[in-house]
């Protein structure tokens, strides 16, 4: 990586602003029920500690629509952090993100503590990224620490603006997620396999035609999987498809044979006639859905089918590089997960006969932890947008802003 780290400077005594990333998921009665981006920030915020810093977080956490509103307060993630972090360590709150409050927590704060702003998205000048939101921000610290890499695709004050008023650094995190799946993009063993799914081929338009230049296989499924089947004559019923999209994926597809990349699309399917988990539904080859059921209002693809499962497993377990994007089918109800599962447990098979594995984006994500194989995966990325525009060869605006090795 060719950003400056925590490792590189000397923090000791000084005040270190990091933007984490703890867009964490919340019940109704404000408990967090999934804290891995607040786990996954520890390494950065314990190091600081050890050297003797004093620490304050910012984060934005769901979509409060620029204004203060206690469904998305960051005060239920200041109780959890102060949890994870023990009795030795201090964590304070503050109700505000900039103002005469949080300037005097700040002086407050004494090297060896924590605190927490509020969320940042109370304040709309966060997402307009205002250079002046950004230099109160920046006020509060002499240094500043960019490790959230699930924000670093956007330009706002606390991922990209802040960095023009302090010097700015990659914390752990960041350094391992732009390391790992950047060795991935630039010099990854071979065979080389991409797997990418989700309902829309319109959101990965850009990555596939910039993984084509990059893997041996490039596995497709999920919903975005209907719209290159129909791209290539193939009848899908009610299925989800892009039609303003289907001269796009033939030309991807044809591309994909002229570069001699495997493009492996769904060989049979499994169709229902609702999106339902108590729906009727059968498993028919791709090639030949039957007449009647593309006829029939409701029916649609749902999921990849065993021979195709298996198909994609075979060339998955063979890998030497795998990055997944993406679920196979609609995981979420039990009669159209198989897919999804055959994949994770094919991953997972890959690490352990010694491949780098990369899963990023919520779903997949999502379905690795629902399965308990997460710590059979080289590195799960915290961020979905992220890591999508990540593989599409752009530049994070996040990670552009930190200051370069010299």
């Amino acid at each position: 990586m060719d950003k400056l780290t925590i490792r590189d400077i000397d923090v000791a005594g000084k005040r270190v602003l990091v933007r984490v990333d703890f867009n964490v998921p919340l019940d109704d009665q404000q408990h967090i029920t999934d804290d891995t981006r607040i786990r996954a920030s520890l390494p950065t915020i314990q190091y600081l500690l050890e050297q003797n810093a004093a620490v304050i977080l910012m984060s934005h956490l769901g979509r409060p629509k620029g204004g203060p509103n206690p469904k998305y307060s960051l005060a239920p993630v200041a109780t959890h952090l102060q949890e994870l972090l023990g009795p030795d360590v201090t964590v304070h709150f503050v109700s505000d993100c900039i103002g005469n409050e949080v300037e005097d927590a700040d002086a407050a704060l004494q090297t060896g503590e924590v605190l927490l702003l509020e969320n940042l998205r109370f304040h709309p000048e966060e997402e307009a990224n205002d250079s002046e939101f950004a230099r109160k921000l920046a006020s509060l610290a002499d240094i500043y620490v960019n490790d959230a890499f699930g924000s670093a695709h956007r330009a706002h004050a606390s991922t990209e603006g802040i960095a023009h008023y302090r010097p700015a650094v990659a914390g752990f995190l960041m350094e391992r997620e732009i390391g790992v799946m950047g060795k991935a993009l630039e010099n990854p063993e071979h065979p080389f396999v991409a797997i990418l799914g989700g309902a829309k081929v319109s959101d990965k338009m850009g990555v596939i035609d910039n993984l084509l230049k990059k893997v041996d296989t490039l596995i497709i499924g999920g919903g975005m999987a209907n719209t290159f089947l129909r791209a290539l004559d193939m009848q899908v019923g009610s299925s989800l498809v892009e039609n303003d999209r289907l001269k796009d994926a033939e030309a991807l597809y044809g591309k994909a044979g002229l570069q001699g990349i495997t493009m492996m699309l769904p060989e049979d399917v499994v169709i229902a006639d609702a999106f339902n988990p108590a729906a009727n539904h059968m498993i028919v080859d791709a090639h030949s859905v039957p007449e009647a059921a593309v006829e029939a209002e409701g029916w649609r693809i749902l999921d990849i089918g065993p021979e195709t499962a298996a198909a994609y497993s075979e060339a998955i377990q063979n890998a030497r590089t795998v990055v997944w994007n993406g679920p196979m089918g609609v995981f979420e109800m039990e009669p159209f997960a198989e897919g999804t599962r055959a994949v994770a447990r094919a991953v997972c098979y890959a690490t352990r006969n010694g491949a780098t594995t990369i899963v990023g984006g919520g779903d997949s994500v999502a379905a690795i932890e629902q399965m308990g194989l997460a710590d059979c995966i080289t590195h799960i990325s915290t961020g979905g947008g992220a890591s999508l525009e990540f593989l599409e060869g752009r530049a994070l605006p996040g990670v552009a802003a930190l200051n370069d090795r010299t």
